[in-house]
């Protein structure tokens, strides 16, 4: 082979076959920008997706925020509740009726139901306890106690536990029932 003679490129093979074949060069072009357009067009939907979780994650978030903003102040106020409570439950009967301090127990009384409104309307429940069977997600349980009750059922609350909506404000302190202890049988004839 002489010098002068060169080999084709990939470059020239083309531009001889789209000179000769105008439409075939055409129809790859075509194709090729057909595939560019659909790929561009699942970007645009995957965008659009993902624009749409962020806007309900945000929202979510931000109901959340309305939701829970008085959960500190909450907490902080239910100490406040529970000392109103021990104050109201040491009041002898008889303090009850004495007509001097009548009005002072009917005044406590009164602001304990207000701060129980003020709980109902801000979404915070009291947990209900007693003879329910301890969870942990809801109770605390602090002591375990003999009883006739089935293990694991709350037979003390040292403490009321609270909800605000649907997450836990405060576990309830409980004490629950333990199985029986089994006494091994002592054969006395043996």
């Amino acid at each position: 082979m002489s010098d002068d003679m060169t080999t084709p490129d990939a470059d020239d093979l083309r531009e001889e076959t789209a000179a000769e074949s105008p439409e075939v060069a055409e129809h790859d072009e075509a194709a090729g920008l057909q595939a560019e357009i659909e790929d561009l067009k699942k970007q645009i939907l995957y965008a659009q997706a993902e624009t749409q979780n962020v806007r309900r994650r945000m929202e979510k978030d931000a109901q959340d925020a309305r939701a829970y903003a008085a959960t500190s102040f909450a907490r902080d106020i239910l100490s406040v509740s529970d000392n109103l409570a021990r104050a109201l439950a040491a009041i002898p009967p008889a303090m009850r009726e004495n007509e001097g301090t009548k009005a002072l127990v009917t005044g406590l009384e009164m602001t304990g139901k207000e701060l129980e409104n003020i709980f109902q309307r801000n979404g915070i429940t009291r947990i209900e306890s007693i003879g329910a069977q301890l969870d942990p997600n809801r109770h605390q349980a602090m002591v375990e106690l003999p009883s006739e009750q089935a293990p694991g059922t709350i037979v003390q609350e040292m403490q009321a536990g609270y909800m605000i909506k649907d997450r836990l404000l405060r576990p309830a302190l409980v004490g629950v029932a333990k199985a029986a202890e089994q006494h091994p049988k002592v054969d006395l004839e043996a």
